[in-house]
């Protein structure tokens, strides 16, 4: 055999050997982070409170889980803060985008960077910094409270949803809706709005989720009777680990999951938009 094949086969074997270590790599980082999921939700029909004996399959436990008054209002407090700090933080978000788009170029760097910094700190830093505020102007802690500090870390993740739809833009179709005769508020909703709502819709869901998932910022601004999942969970942690507590992560996890997976949809049919109108155009 001539030597540039052996050579050529060489390189194919170390290269296939390569991918072979790529992919057991990546499949024992999922295995090693779904595993206990899988686990939690295997146990969560089980019939008995046991974590490591399996003794038939069950609904008890999610029964049980709808019965209890206490997990039934935290359901209620997360669901309505989520909802309404995701409404809220889309509108304000929106706005906030639209106006940085018309900025400078210094003046939107600035702001932009500015934006990243609730995106990029640390939770507890956020959580303790906003509960001093609070506390400070006289505000009780409540259901207030924990909407404001869901609303002002939702702001930051909506704006950067949003901000790269009003980029692809052409900076002048403001202007021709004007010159058409359309009024700015209806050039805005008519115009404007259509062509960044992928973006909006991306950031509300964003928004939605975060806000379902926080722990950390929800503990220092809550009160006693505006308790989220997250919190009630974790206080019934400490005392024993509940095989409701398996249902409830459960049904959290797939909703969570069923909205990451919109989310993401959207985003890979946004970005092959663009590219399937310069197609057209060729």
């Amino acid at each position: 055999m001539a030597p540039e094949k052996l050579v050529r086969r060489f390189w194919e074997s170390i290269r296939h050997i390569k991918t072979f270590i790529y992919r057991f790599y990546v499949w024992l980082v999922l295995v090693f982070f779904y595993a206990p999921i899988f686990v939690l939700m295997v146990f969560s029909f089980n019939n008995s409170k046991s974590r490591t004996v399996w003794l038939g399959f069950t609904f008890d436990w999610y029964l049980q889980l709808f019965k209890d008054e206490t997990i039934m209002h935290s359901v209620y407090v997360t669901l309505v803060v989520a909802v309404l700090a995701a409404l809220l933080s889309t509108v304000l978000g929106t706005a906030a985008a639209i106006g940085i788009a018309g900025m400078g170029k210094r003046q939107r760097a600035l702001i932009m960077n500015v934006t990243y910094i609730p995106v990029l700190s640390p939770e507890i830093i956020t959580g303790v910094s906003i509960m001093l505020l609070f506390v400070w102007s006289g505000l009780k802690l409540g259901m207030l409270t924990l909407l404001l500090a869901h609303i002002s870390f939702d702001v930051p993740f909506v704006i950067l949803s949003v901000s790269p739809k009003l980029r692809q833009l052409d900076p002048h179709l403001f202007e021709a809706a004007l010159d058409l005769g359309a009024k700015p508020m209806s050039a805005m909703r008519k115009v404007i709005l259509p062509q960044i709502w992928p973006g909006v819709i991306t950031g509300m869901l964003m928004a939605f989720t975060l806000s379902v998932d926080d722990f950390v910022i929800s503990y220092f601004t809550s009160g006693p009777t505006s308790q989220t999942l997250s919190i009630t969970i974790y206080a019934m942690t400490r005392k024993r680990v509940s095989p409701e507590i398996n249902a409830l992560s459960t049904l959290l996890f797939i909703v969570v999951l069923t909205l990451l997976v919109i989310v993401n949809l959207r985003q890979s049919r946004d970005n092959k938009q663009p590219q399937r109108k310069e197609e057209d155009v060729r």
